[in-house]
């Protein structure tokens, strides 16, 4: 297993798959080990994928200071990862709340950055967030799957303000274009996956600094994809436009019927997508 040291002396641990040119991969969750991004769908049949396990999950090290789990402190990792690499530009790909990451580190280091690929992308980092009716139409996409019922009334409760685990769970299908075996045991490993003290400190008070993110990703000129899924609840695809719409360079496209996870439900739709993007020379 690869690892290197943080600037903390944190020993980080990352995974190699395929072979090519490299493509940083930072996971969400937020703090999830990277594991469940598998080998996205087959992408790295043409990329040398670097997996990198956040500090506290995966096979990385806990950090002797939990307050290092804050998002923008996480950035510090990405930048200790493409100096051990010795790699004067990187690639990245960011799923989820990783994206929170990889933009922070863009919004400091833009020259430092090659192409930007943000998967379902949560936009914290940018102040933008989905309203209960946003997330309400992409909800009823599903009206006719058998468990829709039971999932649609735990999410009007989730929109009141509930925070039962069971609620939470039960709206968990709407994350997923296909709520099959496949996407059941992915579901399941997300407990065993997370490290819930790193998350609860990620987006703490300090985390993020929307205006000033902003501002300096309007001067990024790195190629960006926001890839969104048709059916996903959670980064709904009108905020990932919203999204894309703050960078100079950057290209929207929306997987149909997938969920926050896209190449689970089309893994070939996703990898062409993503490797198009990654290898048009224009």
């Amino acid at each position: 297993m690869p690892a290197f040291h943080a600037f903390d002396g944190t020993k980080l641990a990352y995974h190699v798959r395929g072979e090519g040119a490299p493509l940083v991969c930072v996971p969400g969750g937020p703090m999830r080990d990277s594991v469940y991004l598998g080998d996205l769908g087959g992408l790295a049949a043409g990329r040398r994928l670097i997996m990198l396990d956040l500090r506290g999950t995966g096979q990385s090290a806990v950090p002797a200071d939990p307050a290092s789990y804050r998002c923008d402190r996480l950035v510090d990792d990405v930048a200790a990862l493409q100096e051990y690499l010795d790699l004067e530009r990187i690639d990245v790909l960011a799923h989820s709340a990783g994206a929170n990451i990889v933009v922070q580190y863009a919004a400091r280091h833009p020259l430092r950055v090659g192409k930007l690929v943000l998967v379902t992308p949560s936009t914290r980092a940018v102040g933008l967030a989905a309203g209960s009716e946003m997330r309400r139409e992409i909800v009823n996409l599903r009206r006719g799957e058998p468990w829709f019922a039971d999932a649609a009334a735990a999410f009007e409760r989730t929109q009141a303000g509930s925070d039962a685990d069971e609620d939470w769970d039960a709206i968990v299908p709407f994350f997923y274009g296909r709520w099959d075996a496949t996407a059941q045991a992915h579901a399941a490993a997300d407990e065993e996956q997370v490290n819930q003290e790193a998350a609860g400190v990620f987006g703490g008070p300090g985390a993020f600094g929307p205006e000033a993110t902003r501002a300096a990703l309007a001067a990024l000129s790195s190629p960006v994809l926001v890839l969104a899924g048709e059916a996903d609840a959670n980064t709904v695809p009108l905020i990932a436009a919203e999204f894309a719409g703050l960078f100079p360079c950057a290209k929207l496209v929306v997987q149909p019927g997938a969920g926050h996870y896209p190449w689970l439900d089309d893994s070939g739709w996703f990898t062409a997508a993503v490797a198009g993007f990654l290898d048009d020379r224009g």
